[in-house]
């Protein structure tokens, strides 16, 4: 069966319309928390962190671990003194002397359970560096969105600006409008493409901040699935008032090093009793065999550790009081990132009831009151930068809102857990 040239292309075409070079060149779309999610799995800090937890884990095997006994092994032959009609013949004589110390227990106690401590404030660290971490994650993914809003102001404007100089050229050329209108414009159009310009670059900066947080992981040609209008959920004041100092990785990882803190000091204490080995000797020679069994105390009777005891009581102190100021101030700064929120939502609020749509209205207004030429050139453009900077300081606002919202949880370490292995 002959097939034709044409059918030979068409399967050609599907061929290459079907190929996997094609399909990655799709945009990559992405919600923030998969952001979150890439991130937290990539960031070499957060492996790092990871890192500082199995440490700590093989602390707790090192603390736990039995004392080895200590083998001594001696041999050497005998020598006449005397006639060997009087001794005999020499010999060889050998010993062997096993130590076995033993451990007070509660020394042992408080040794492990300082680190398994350890432990516990590894993993506070590592969630706090997964909180902040998160938190960048969120606040950069929203700054993106609000340098993309901004050039896409700024791109608007640009075009209204061009399209009002083109319509002054037009009555220039006719008479109609004197020179120092174009020149004016012509300024105007040249200032809107410099902001524009700008707005791009931020955009491309944002873009290379958020990518550098993801260590790369996330492709260069993503788009982030959200918006700066996206709503904000968060529990009511009290319960974050009580839930924040509580949760706080920072405030965890200091409660982990008091316990460890004082799991030191019944160390440095229980250091002061009696240390005991356990001994065993086995001798030989030509004519004897013995076996020996005994003891050694190590009584503390001169010095009895006053200076680790109190080095380990200040050191207890010192991070008491460190974990008290640190949950006060953890208070303060959910309080301050709480009033940033209501302040943003307010600004929101009063964007929102239609400030933003009077100020467009306007702009409408005076380019059409242009047109028919009952208003100048200033006029429009005073109105226009009005617009502008009431729309831009709405998106700020938004912007603000997210980041607030951010920065609260942050403070609680709230983030995607469910999407990571721990």
């Amino acid at each position: 069966m002959q097939i034709s040239p044409f059918w030979y292309l068409l399967l050609s075409l599907s061929f290459t319309f079907s190929s996997p070079s094609t399909v990655a060149q799709q945009t990559v779309k992405l919600k923030i928390d998969e952001i979150q999610r890439l991130g937290l799995q990539a960031n070499g800090l957060v492996l790092a962190a990871r890192s500082q937890i199995d440490m700590a884990k093989a602390g707790v095997v090192a603390a736990s671990a039995f004392l080895n006994p200590e083998v001594t092994v001696q041999a050497g032959p005998d020598n006449n003194r005397l006639s060997g009609i009087i001794t005999g013949p020499s010999s060889m004589q050998r010993s062997i002397t096993v130590n076995q110390p033993i451990e007070n227990p509660f020394m042992r106690s408080a040794r492990i359970n300082a680190s398994e401590a350890i432990v516990d404030a590894s993993r506070a660290s590592f969630d706090q560096v997964r909180a902040d971490l998160a938190a960048q994650l969120r606040v950069r993914s929203y700054e993106l969105l609000l340098r993309q809003e901004q050039f896409a102001m700024e791109q608007s404007i640009y075009d209204l600006v061009e399209d009002v100089r083109r319509r002054i050229a037009i009555n220039v050329e006719r008479g109609e409008s004197a020179r120092f209108e174009l020149i004016r414009a012509d300024t105007e159009v040249q200032n809107a493409a410099n902001r524009k310009e700008a707005a791009r670059l931020g955009v491309q900066r944002a873009r290379i901040a958020l990518m550098q947080f993801t260590a790369g992981a996330i492709p260069v040609d993503f788009v982030i699935n959200a918006s700066l209008s996206d709503p904000v959920q968060l529990p009511s004041l009290e319960t974050l008032r009580q839930e924040v100092p509580t949760v706080n990785p920072d405030v965890i990882r200091l409660q982990a090093e008091q316990e460890r803190a004082n799991q030191r000091i019944s160390q440095e204490k229980a250091s002061v009793l009696p240390s005991l080995n356990v001994l065993y000797t086995n001798y030989q020679d030509a004519q004897f065999t013995s076996n020996i069994a005994g003891m050694s105390i190590r009584i503390p009777i001169f010095y009895r550790r006053r200076g680790e005891i109190d080095t380990a009581i200040y050191d207890s102190a010192r991070i008491r009081d460190t974990l008290e100021y640190r949950r006060y101030e953890i208070g303060q700064l959910f309080e301050s990132a709480w009033q940033s929120l209501q302040i943003a939502q307010r600004r929101v609020d009063m964007f929102e009831s239609g400030l933003i749509k009077e100020a467009e209205n306007a702009v409408q207004v005076a380019q059409s009151a242009y047109r028919f030429g009952e208003r100048g050139l200033i006029e429009v453009l005073d109105t226009q930068r009005i617009y502008r900077g009431i729309l831009g300081d709405s998106l700020q606002a938004r912007f603000d809102l997210q980041s607030a919202a951010a920065e609260i949880d942050r403070l609680r370490a709230h983030y995607p857990k469910e999407l990571l292995a721990e």
